[in-house]
């Protein structure tokens, strides 16, 4: 069953992170706070809607290079071993992401940002307030619209501007973080 995002309020503080990444370089929140923003994408490598998007993503990605971009997994990687970490470098691979893949092993930052599904986006501004929570475009697995990216890039850009994303946005929608039981 698909869910969608919880929609965070925009201008809601990028949560504290220090997490690595597939080559155990940790990044950290602090590590963007001079930058122009930042975008994170929950993602992982065992989900249709995400699998759906990858290339895509990867491709978009590319095309904002100012924009730093990171992807989370937070994923229960026991439970879904395809999640885990040589796993996610299968498909960083497959998917041409030039960005850091970062694990959430404990799964605190997840939760921190309120992720709901992959793919899930938070797009923060210069001042590292959330100015995009939403969907990648309208096309999911399976309904016929075209991918392409639009919501996130149209986003991307006028955060790039200085700019706020214009409204509204759409629900990310996708499989449900697999969590641990508490």
């Amino acid at each position: 069953m698909a869910h969608t995002s919880h929609m965070v309020p925009i201008g809601t503080p990028l949560p504290d992170f220090a997490l690595p990444d597939l080559d155990q370089r940790i990044y950290s929140r602090d590590d963007f706070a001079d930058g122009p923003g930042l975008l994170v994408v929950f993602a992982c490598n065992h989900c249709p809607y995400v699998k759906h998007i990858e290339a895509a993503l990867g491709e978009l990605v590319d095309s904002l290079p100012s924009m730093p971009t990171v992807a989370i997994c937070t994923n229960d990687a026991t439970a879904y071993p395809d999640d885990a970490p040589l796993r996610l470098r299968d498909q960083a691979i497959r998917a041409g992401w030039t960005f850091p893949y970062l694990v959430d092993e404990e799964q605190h930052v997840g939760r921190a940002f309120r992720a709901a599904c992959t793919p899930d986006f938070f797009l923060y501004d210069a001042d590292l307030r959330l100015a995009y929570r939403g969907a990648f475009d309208e096309s999911t697995p399976g309904n016929g619209k075209p991918l392409t990216g639009d919501d996130l890039r149209t986003a991307v850009e006028a955060v790039l501007a200085g700019e706020p994303a214009p409204e509204p946005h759409r629900p990310s929608m996708g499989c449900s973080i697999k969590w641990r039981d508490a």
